[in-house]
């Protein structure tokens, strides 16, 4: 799946999927850009967006008293570790490993979507809190 592919599956919560749509972007920009520099500097700007991305998750998980918190709060740990690691990989000049993980994420980011954060959503709609505060790209 393309990483645009993934912009049409809004989850009703309008915090989440200007969110999303900053990942997404942020995802094809990677995955479309071929100069060394660009993609290091690209790459670091994903992590610090996802850092946030999933910081504001939390806050919603926590204030809809969100059942599955702690394994979509694994699933979030997870990436965020893989990212870090990549971001050493980058750092040190080997793009190769972080390219390719780039490549992977539409496809892990469509699947996270569709169960994890539609279900979070779905805790947030329930109860009358769909439409948060959206935090901010940096």
């Amino acid at each position: 799946m393309a990483a645009g592919e993934a912009a049409f599956t809004r989850l009703g919560v309008d915090s989440m999927d200007a969110t999303h749509g900053e990942f997404i972007a942020l995802v094809d920009e990677l995955n479309h850009t071929a100069d060394a520099q660009a993609f290091a500097d690209g790459f670091a700007r994903l992590g610090a967006h996802t850092q946030r991305h999933f910081e504001h998750e939390s806050r919603l998980m926590r204030a809809c008293r969100f059942p599955a918190i702690g394994e979509h709060e694994s699933a979030h740990a997870r990436v965020l570790g893989e990212l870090a690691f990549m971001q050493r990989q980058v750092s040190a000049g080997r793009l190769a490993p972080a390219r390719d993980y780039v490549r992977g994420l539409p496809d892990w980011f469509h699947s996270h979507l569709l169960t994890m954060d539609a279900a979070l959503a779905g805790c947030l709609k329930q109860q009358d809190m769909a439409a948060p505060q959206h935090t901010p790209a940096a």
